[in-house]
């Protein structure tokens, strides 16, 4: 890790202050002064910052209930981010693990740990999704039974993976997904002849969006969660 990125992500500062003091000679690495922001370091080099030891960062994990309207980017010039709801966290080196459409509300995954991000979102991973579905129209048997087969979208090769539909009321299902193509729960509706007009995600990788949180708030991960994520498989 970079050293002024380390220090910023320790201290809360921003980088061009954490340059500042590197650049006073504020700043060790394993006893040594040195001036350069770009230095590597890596455990077991100790940093200090005036005299003080830095502690390595542990990674973070955080779930976030997505409000309707929040664009999952780092940054955008029209629409707030899923990070600008995390207040008072460091943002720097956080990564969104798997992202919703503006329109779309629920459990949003974000951390700095690139490994997990991966364990998380690669096609191969196959981790569950799990979406709470409003329609236009009542859901029909011959639709369920196409979810279950795969649909080929259009502009497609490859049919999606198998996908369960569980019914809530007529115009409302569950619906289970082992993979996270674009806009894939609407496309494969509009290839169904119907139509989405909600979409709220309720799970990740066994993951659960825990019902205390309002959209817009935030919360951690526990040591479960996180180990749940790893586990998790096509087959829960």
């Amino acid at each position: 890790m970079r050293l002024d990125k380390f220090i910023a992500h320790c201290t809360g500062a921003s980088r061009s202050e954490v340059k500042r003091w590197i650049r006073a000679k504020c700043v060790t690495v394993a006893g040594i002064t040195t001036t350069d922001p770009r230095h590597y370091i890596a455990p077991p080099d100790e940093v200090t910052l005036n005299g003080s030891p830095l502690a390595y960062p542990h990674a973070r994990y955080y779930m976030l209930h997505k409000p309707e309207g929040v664009v999952c980017s780092n940054e955008d010039g029209e629409h707030p981010t899923a990070l600008d709801c995390l207040t008072g966290i460091h943002r720097e080196g956080l990564q969104i693990a798997g992202r919703l459409d503006k329109d779309t509300t629920g459990l949003v995954l974000i951390t700095d740990d690139g490994q997990w991000n991966h364990t998380i979102t690669a096609p191969r991973a196959a981790k569950n999704k799990v979406y709470c579905v409003s329609l236009a129209k009542p859901i029909s048997a011959q639709c369920m039974a196409q979810f279950a087969e795969g649909i080929l979208l259009k502009g497609e090769s490859k049919p999606t993976r198998p996908a369960n539909v569980a019914p809530i009321t007529d115009t409302k299902v569950r619906v289970t997904l082992h993979e996270g193509r674009y806009h894939q729960v609407k496309r494969m509706f509009a290839a169904c002849g119907n139509h989405v007009t909600a979409l709220h995600r309720e799970s990740v990788a066994g993951i659960v969006l825990d019902a205390a949180l309002a959209p817009g708030q935030f919360r951690p991960l526990t040591q479960a969660e996180i180990n749940l994520s790893k586990s998790t498989s096509t087959d829960e």
